[in-house]
């Protein structure tokens, strides 16, 4: 139980109200100048002015909260979060009510954190950020390695001296606080930096471990969006093998540790003059190979005296000889065989001549035989009128103007 404070003002003094506002809160200010409180936030409001104003609370009390404009925050607020604020107590004269000045905030319990940073993540995987398709492949040989972390810390020390056994190269560190309010802020610029710059082949974005609360600026929206929106490959190298952070979704790869990290970077010296001995193993077999072939092709070769040469073309000229007598004889054969039918066409002309007239003469005939020149022949006439109508009626007779007879035409007055 806290001890109780000896009375500082005589119960007989009469203060007026702005003096006895005025002197609660210098006491309530200098005996809380710095108080860590550990409860539940509610009724969160952002004011226009940039600052924050809240409720911590328990189950017995609740404490009003404000958070100027400025003050470092790095991560949401949301109501229901546990957390421990670090600050100083004041009063508000003019609503007669004391509250907490908050000059630093903190997620209390690690459960706290894990919610937070699964919500998150499934807010950024929505938004594709973590998508396999987005990663870059990394380069097989950088020349030249950009390195985001603290450069009193062991990371990056770790990561020079792992570069400097397996294969130099040059480094280019951006010097960025890896723990605190601003780290997230600095992590961040530095990839940026990098991408903008376009000076290193891959990025490492490196941290040793520690406590989850010390490693949550590797999970703040602004370091994942960073490292998904690298056109540079990154690589995160965070905390050891179980710490998984945020960044290490977005990166292109994860490495379990700094160390890890600048080893998927570059090769061994040994790993390389290896590769180099099976390179050159595979392409001196090849060539041997290749020149055993041409060998044995040359072998295969044959060279003839002039005199066969000449016997063999000759004997093809022969067979090329003979090819075309037996095609032109064939050639010939068929052409006596279309002279021998022409032979017989005079003969046949003369046979369907001779039946054409046949024909024509009996035609001839038929028609003589109906021509009615033969009737008039017979002793028949036809009356015409003047126009040449044939009059076949006894009745028409007075219109008769002519008579024709097998032997000529009378005309009739």
């Amino acid at each position: 139980m806290m001890e109780k404070p000896e009375p500082i003002v005589q119960p007989d003094s009469i203060f007026s109200v702005s003096d006895a506002s005025a002197l609660l809160k210098g006491v309530v200010e200098s005996a809380f100048a710095r108080i860590k409180i550990r409860g539940e936030l509610s009724q969160i409001t952002r004011a226009t002015s940039g600052h924050m104003y809240m409720t911590i609370k328990d189950a017995g009390a609740a404490i009003s909260v404000i958070i100027w404009r400025g003050t470092p925050v790095s991560f949401r607020l949301e109501e229901g979060m546990e957390v421990i604020i670090t600050g100083r107590f004041t009063t508000y004269p003019a609503r007669s009510n004391y509250q907490v000045i908050v000059s630093e905030i903190e997620m209390a319990g690690v459960g706290a954190i894990l919610k937070m940073l699964e919500e998150r993540k499934r807010k950024l995987a929505a938004e594709g950020l973590f998508d396999a398709s987005r990663k870059k492949p990394l380069p097989r040989l950088p020349r030249r390695i950009g390195v985001v972390s603290s450069p009193t810390g062991a990371a990056f020390q770790d990561i020079q001296n792992r570069l400097r056994e397996r294969f130099p190269v040059h480094v280019i560190l951006y010097p960025a606080t890896v723990q605190g309010a601003t780290a997230a802020a600095e992590v961040a610029a530095g990839i940026e930096y990098f991408n903008r710059m376009k000076n290193v082949d891959v990025i490492i974005v490196a941290r040793g471990g520690g406590a989850l609360e010390d490693l949550l600026p590797f999970s703040e929206e602004i370091v994942v969006r960073a490292a998904a929106a690298s056109k540079i490959p990154l690589i995160s190298g965070v905390g050891h093998e179980p710490d998984w952070m945020l960044i290490d979704y977005a990166a292109d790869f994860r490495a379990p540790t700094p160390t890890g990290a600048a080893e998927t970077v570059v090769p061994t010296k040994l790993a390389l003059i290896q590769e180099l001995d099976n390179l050159w193993y595979r392409l001196s077999g090849n060539f041997t190979t290749r020149l055993a072939h041409a060998k044995q092709r040359v072998d295969a070769i044959v060279l003839k005296s002039p005199r066969q040469v000449l016997m063999e073309q000759t004997q093809r000229l022969d067979d090329i000889g003979r090819t075309m007598t037996i095609i032109i004889n064939s050639k010939l054969q068929a052409a006596h065989q279309k002279m021998d039918a022409l032979s017989g066409f005079p003969n046949i002309l003369r046979n369907r001549m001779s039946s054409m007239n046949q024909a024509v003469a009996h035609m001839g005939q038929m028609l003589g035989s109906l021509s009615y020149k033969s009737v008039l022949a017979r002793g028949y006439a036809i009356a015409r009128d003047d126009s040449g109508n044939i009059i076949s009626r006894a009745s028409d007779a007075p219109r008769v103007a002519s008579v024709e007879f097998a032997d000529g035409v009378v005309n009739v007055q």
